[in-house]
């Protein structure tokens, strides 16, 4: 591939996808394959290995969750100021590897510090491949849609293979091996980006292009060694959940303050106008992950104690089931789901993308009342079916259909490309503040459990799940209801 490949032919291409797009999902596959992989085993890890009780254990994934995420927004800044997409790929997948190495090396005593090293890299690894997808298109290319959802899959088919297997390698065999597969798929996703990399033409490279190369290098390795010098600090904050309160509200005040200076600073009202929708989008998803991210946690711990190992005809491992169903039926729904989009768009009756945020909340309060319903299905010892738990992800996932893959999308529409960095890590952001809620209302719903049999852990867990339901009922109305002054926001942005 020729170096001198320019912004403009990249673009130009022919067909539905351009071919600098698979390169990217085969990448972002493997290191969805590493993080999924991880957070799939990691409460199930800390009260089977770490001895940490439930409650504790959720608020330990919420805490270890909104740091990775909320590092994806300094990450995407640092990217968009100094190291540009591809050396902060490259670097995040570096340290991710490191740090599953670490805890491979001695699970039980060196968790924390490898946690603290993948908590880095993926700051610096997540937003930006994400990023790149969206600087494949021109900014008016109704193709762009089609692009983060074939994105999206790359994202799901990692997280089904890290999913299953992780858990099955840490429950049946060992957790060194666990952690030593996620080091290896990680390794094999970064040489895939290095040797494809030429293929990306300017996309991604240093936005100090303007610096002599001595003083740009000065700024690489300060970021670099700030960035390592910064682990213990995360160590600390980790293992106490309530630094980690401290910090998001910090950071969260400080993302806020940073994203009405840069709408502020833009002058033009109508890109302000469509920032603050892009905003409206990022707090709903906050919302969103706060209720579906139960299942890394709570719903994790209630795959452990409360269902049977039975599924239709198979029998089968429940965490398994809970690491990888959702992704599995992605693989399967998203083609059929992209195609009544398209279908009720020949009729004109696609929903714009607001109303579809809202249906996946309905969706999400659908499957959480069947996740409380898994109770009429109880024997006496309190293990419940495993069928109807599995179709409560399959109702999940369709609700997560409905804004996952667009969302991406929709923020780099309404974003100026000086701000793609900023405003895709303040969309994980959001992820890192919905993880964070997510494990305090895990450890709610676990500290609601008075009792010591699992019958009683089945009556406080399915409960809790009733009141997510809610919760997201409430939330899916909102969005429709608010839709007409959110679309004015947005102009001409479908």
């Amino acid at each position: 591939m020729d170096t001198s490949l320019t912004i403009e032919q990249i673009q130009n291409f022919k067909g539905k996808y351009p071919k600098q797009l698979w390169s990217l999902f085969m990448v972002e596959m493997w290191e969805r394959f590493c993080f999924y992989g991880m957070r799939g085993v990691l409460t199930f890890f800390m009260v089977d290995q770490l001895l940490l009780k439930d409650d504790a254990a959720n608020l330990q994934y919420g805490a270890i969750q909104a740091f990775v995420y909320a590092f994806t927004f300094i990450g995407g800044i640092f990217a968009d100021k100094i190291l540009g997409f591809k050396k902060s790929l490259f670097f995040g997948g570096t340290v991710m590897i490191l740090g599953n190495l670490l805890i491979a090396f001695s699970p039980q005593h060196l968790f924390y510090y490898g946690i603290a090293f993948s908590i880095i890299g993926t700051g610096f690894f997540k937003p930006n491949i994400s990023s790149m997808v969206g600087e494949l298109y021109h900014e008016q290319d109704s193709r762009r849609d089609a692009g983060y959802g074939m994105f999206y899959a790359g994202i799901n088919v990692g997280g089904l293979l890290g999913g299953a297997l992780c858990i099955t390698l840490g429950k049946f065999y060992s957790w060194q091996m666990c952690f030593l597969a996620a080091a290896i798929v990680m390794m094999i996703g970064l040489i895939t980006f290095y040797l494809t990399k030429k293929s990306l033409g300017p996309i991604g490279d240093s936005p100090l292009k303007h610096f002599t190369p001595k003083h740009r290098k000065i700024r690489e390795i300060a970021v670099y060694a700030g960035s390592i010098l910064s682990i213990p600090f995360i160590f600390l904050m980790v293992k106490n959940t309530d630094y980690t309160d401290y910090f998001m509200y910090t950071i969260g005040i400080i993302a806020l303050l940073y994203f009405g200076y840069e709408v502020l600073k833009t002058k033009n009202f109508s890109i302000q106008k469509k920032l603050i929708a892009a905003f409206v989008f990022i707090f709903f998803y906050f919302v969103f992950n706060a209720i579906y991210e139960q299942s890394g946690g709570s719903l994790s711990l209630f795959a452990k104690d409360n269902l049977n190992d039975s599924l239709l005809f198979f029998t089968i491992d429940p965490n398994v089931v809970n690491n990888s169903s959702n992704t599995f039926f992605v693989i399967i729904l998203s083609p059929l789901i992209g195609l009544l989009w398209l279908w009720l768009a020949k009729r004109k009756l696609e929903p714009n993308t607001l109303i579809k945020f809202g249906i996946g909340f309905l969706f999400l309060a659908a499957s959480f009342y069947i996740f409380y319903y898994t109770k009429f299905f109880a024997n006496a010892e309190g293990i419940t079916s495993l069928n109807v738990f599995t179709f409560a992800y399959f109702i999940t996932t369709i609700g997560e259909l409905c804004l996952g893959p667009i969302g991406m999308s929709i923020i780099t529409k309404l974003s100026p490309k000086r701000l793609y960095g900023m405003m895709m890590g303040l969309w994980f952001l959001s992820t890192a503040f919905g993880q964070l809620a997510a494990g305090k209302l895990g450890a709610a719903i676990s500290n609601s459990n008075t009792g010591n049999t699992l019958l009683s852990k089945l009556q406080s867990y399915t409960d809790g799940y009733y009141q997510l339901a809610i919760y997201s009922l409430i939330a899916g109305i909102l969005l429709i209801a608010i839709t007409p002054l959110v679309k004015k926001l947005m102009q001409e942005v479908k």
